[in-house]
């Protein structure tokens, strides 16, 4: 990304951020709806919004649900902080200059290592884009939370909601070896 693409997204989080507190609150398992707009600078050489733009606003889209939750306090006062270890996205539609477009942000449930969660890009309530995120949370002093002390914090799905066999099974397929563990790129 260049330096003006980094620019952009410091000052489009910094806003979003502060445009969260004036928003309605919502719980950690609800559907959080943050609205946008394309810019100039999310267009890549078509003249549509850059595949790697939408990543980036789904990092946004994810911090709007845990800020109007009051997860994000909660989280940085114990030195926890989420990162994203698998991803998958799928484009239906493409999104054009200055087009009003909403990311729909919402936690399906947990496995026994980390956080899935699903985003939307959505147009007039037509799906643009979509995502699934696997994400873990890790502790400043070191270390990984474990979903135990997650669930403490975030409480249970109020819905009886659990994850669907598929996003799971995904989620297995997908990652890599642990960090600490040996993975040579060997091409077979």
């Amino acid at each position: 990304m260049s330096t003006i693409g980094l620019v952009h997204f410091f000052f489009r989080t910094l806003f979003q951020r502060i445009r969260s507190t004036f928003r309605s609150r919502l719980g950690m398992w609800d559907v959080a709806s943050t609205p946008f707009r394309v810019l100039p600078t999310d267009l890549d050489v078509l003249r549509h919004m850059n595949n790697g733009v939408y990543l980036s606003l789904l990092d946004i889209g994810r911090l709007d649900l845990m800020l109007r939750s009051g997860m994000w306090p909660l989280l940085s006062a114990r030195g926890w902080y989420p990162v994203v270890v698998s991803e998958t996205i799928s484009f239906r539609r493409s999104l054009q200059l200055w087009q009003r477009f909403e990311i729909e942000t919402r936690v399906l449930g947990f496995d026994e290592k980390a956080i899935y969660v699903e985003q939307r890009f959505v147009v007039a309530g037509e799906i643009y884009a979509q995502a699934f995120i696997r994400a873990r949370f890790l502790k400043k002093a070191g270390g990984t939370v474990t979903v135990p002390e997650l669930t403490a914090l975030a409480g249970d799905a109020p819905d009886g909601r659990s994850l669907p066999s598929w996003v799971s099974e995904w989620g297995v397929a997908a990652q890599l070896p642990p960090s600490k563990a040996g993975a040579p790129s060997v091409w077979e």
